[in-house]
């Protein structure tokens, strides 16, 4: 089998949609600037089998990371996280890393949750403990009225008239307090009682049951995304 050869085409070179490639030619698009424009893309792969896209991984120093001191300054998404009565440390650890990516304001951790600094919540934070400012509360209920006054207090489980998440739109001019429970037991109906609302993500498989990690990753997600557009 012969070797195919790909022919560098730099975008910023005058590539769009309309350009026409030679018949033999195995075009290897290089966006010099690294401001992927996926219109574009998407335009040459329907037109091109043969089109391959650069992409290079790339590395730490060229993330533009916040260091924790830039962290603690920049402006926080309208979010709150309330973690009742989590057992797994590395659960912990995670949402903390969660709540860094998305400049999350604070998380509370309440009941037998355990706090920093623990080596094992560590082992899965990756030092977001140091950038996330935390709270912890004996009792989720009481935290849940204090929040009530400044956020809508939302808790994250499945119950009757809960919110499908795909179908909540959030407010730009609402802050959040999203409400994560416990691995088995979920959040408690007394908390759930308390909050304002209820979302739920729809899962189509045999368990209906996610990680608390992963549920908070994906609800988190979901409506930072969603406020993206107003904070443009």
């Amino acid at each position: 089998m012969a070797k195919v050869v790909y022919s560098p085409i730099f975008v910023n070179q005058g590539v769009n949609e309309n350009t026409i490639f030679p018949r033999d030619c195995h075009p290897l698009l290089i966006f010099s600037d690294n401001l992927v424009q996926v219109h574009l893309i998407e335009g040459l792969l329907l037109r091109f089998r043969n089109l391959r896209l650069y992409m290079r991984k790339l590395k730490n120093s060229e993330l533009d990371r916040l260091d924790v001191a830039q962290f603690k300054k920049a402006q926080k998404t309208p979010m709150v996280l309330v973690l009742d009565n989590i057992r797994s440390l590395n659960n912990i650890g995670s949402v903390f890393r969660t709540a860094d990516a998305f400049l999350i304001e604070k998380i509370f951790l309440c009941g037998i949750t355990a706090s920093p600094p623990n080596k094992d919540i560590h082992k899965t934070a990756l030092g977001a403990t140091e950038s996330v400012t935390w709270e912890y509360r004996k009792n989720t209920v009481d935290l849940i009225k204090e929040l009530q006054k400044d956020y809508s207090c939302l808790a994250v489980e499945q119950t009757e008239n809960a919110i499908p998440l795909n179908q909540f739109v959030p407010k730009s001019s609402t802050k959040y307090a999203l409400i994560f429970g416990n691995e088995v037991k979920g959040v408690s109906q007394e908390v759930v009682d308390s909050c304002q609302g209820v979302l739920e993500i729809p899962q189509y498989g045999t368990k209906h049951s996610l990680n608390i990690s992963v549920s908070a990753g994906v609800v988190i997600w979901d409506l930072w995304s969603k406020l993206q557009p107003a904070s443009k």
